[in-house]
């Protein structure tokens, strides 16, 4: 069977640690390189919970989107949850990589994941990354087209529907009844990227973390530039429709998405570099942090 030093080789080609955003720091934080894997299993966040259904299921390798130690820590001890799980994961010999925004830019990866399961096509990187050598075009989110229109009422349904459920739902900004082809998105926190978005002439933005603020200055901007279109002034793109509508996903769960792809691709990586099998699985643990949503 593989060790995991050949299952991380694998991940690190599929998932690539040079796409990843300066500031990020994915790649492996637990576990023994010459450690056998025979199962891995794939979650968004590494909570407790998540990590202690991995090891009943016997996991060798827990691999989640979100970093355990997103900004500097200084400690891994008893004293916090972080150091608890370190414990915990070294004491079942379970390790643990992290897929971040090196997954979100990869062929494969969490955006390409969601675009190809909302149904677009011709996607490609909103923000490309350079990479010469790459065989397929990496990059921040992806621009695509549906292969026909439809209201952004029924859009938000489908991407609804895709999404695993949440308390929390989909969030719309926009007129439900106004048509929608052309989409952009990016999993994730993504209210940096309007001027990409308005500049790929998207007609809706599907992305997380959607802020007051910078929603009602993008939408009052849109309309804005619709109202000046229908008067014949060529401002931003189209007619006088206004876009971008937003739709607003819950984070974990639009990143989620990357698992239906990663469960098949890892196993077949690994067994085409190695000659090994492994199993693969993604939790069904819900890991969004909301626990109702209440409208009374």
């Amino acid at each position: 069977m593989p060790n995991l030093k050949q299952v991380v080789d694998v991940l690190e080609a599929l998932y690539p640690l040079r796409y990843a955003e300066q500031w990020d720091e994915p790649g492996l934080i637990v576990g023994d390189l010459a450690a056998p894997v025979r199962r891995i299993r794939f979650a968004a966040d590494p909570t407790y919970a998540v990590v202690e259904e991995a090891i009943a299921d016997h996991a060798d390798l827990l691999v989640t989107h979100h970093p355990l130690f997103f900004r500097a820590v200084h400690e891994v001890s008893g004293l916090g949850f972080r150091g608890d799980i370190v414990r915990r994961l070294n004491e079942a010999h379970c390790a643990l990589w992290v897929g971040h925004t090196n997954a979100d830019a990869s062929w494969h990866g969490v955006a390409w994941a969601a675009a190809e399961l909302f149904g677009l096509t011709d996607h490609h990187p909103l923000t490309p990354v350079a990479d010469p050598g790459a065989a397929h075009e990496a990059g921040l989110g992806r621009v695509g087209t549906l292969p026909e229109p439809m209201t952004l009422r029924d859009f938000a349904r489908r991407v609804a529907r895709t999404l695993p459920h949440t308390e929390l739902g989909v969030q719309v900004c926009g007129d439900l009844d106004a048509p929608v082809r052309r989409v952009a998105l990016l999993p994730g926190s993504g209210d940096s990227m309007f001027d990409e978005v308005r500049a790929a002439g998207a007609d809706v933005y599907v992305t997380s973390d959607l802020r007051h603020h910078p929603v009602t200055d993008a939408i009052e901007q849109a309309r804005y530039e619709a109202r000046m279109r229908g008067r014949g002034l060529a401002l931003g793109h189209g007619d006088a429709h206004v876009r971008p509508a937003f739709v607003n996903t819950p984070h974990s769960a639009i990143e989620s998405l990357w698992f239906r792809y990663a469960v098949e691709d890892v196993p077949a990586a690994v067994l085409a570099a190695t000659g090994d099998e492994v199993t693969a699985e993604r939790t069904t643990l819900v890991t969004d942090p909301w626990t109702a949503s209440i409208h009374d």
